[in-house]
C-alpha cells in the first residue's frame, strides 16, 4: 500500500488543497478508507476531506484518487454540493 502525490494545488479562494494521488493496493479504496488516508498524509480530519473520484484500471493495482482537503469543516460546508445520499443521513442524525 503506497501514496504517490501527483498533483497538489493550494486554492485559496475555496480554503481547500485539490490534489490528485496514485493509490497503490491489491484492492480499490472505498470512499471513507480514502479520506482517512489522505487526511494523514495532508495532515487533516476525514471530515475536511471531499474524494470526489476513485479510478483505476482493469487488472492494475494501481488507482487515482482526485480529491479536495480542506482546512475546516465549515469551509466544505460551504463550498461542496451534498449528494441526496448525504443529505439524508444528515437528517437521520437529527
Amino acid at each position: 500500500m503506497t501514496l504517490t502525490i501527483l498533483k497538489q494545488r493550494e486554492n485559496p479562494l475555496f480554503q481547500r488543497k485539490e490534489v490528485e494521488v496514485n493509490f497503490e493496493s491489491a484492492v480499490p479504496p472505498k470512499m471513507q478508507e480514502a479520506a482517512e488516508i489522505l487526511s494523514k498524509e495532508f495532515s487533516s480530519v476525514p471530515e475536511n476531506v471531499k474524494i470526489k473520484k476513485i479510478a483505476g484500471t482493469f487488472g492494475s493495482k494501481n488507482f487515482i484518487i482526485t480529491a479536495n482537503v480542506y482546512h475546516s469543516k465549515e469551509d466544505k460546508e460551504k463550498t461542496e454540493i451534498k449528494t441526496q445520499k448525504e443529505n439524508n443521513k444528515s437528517e437521520e442524525k437529527k
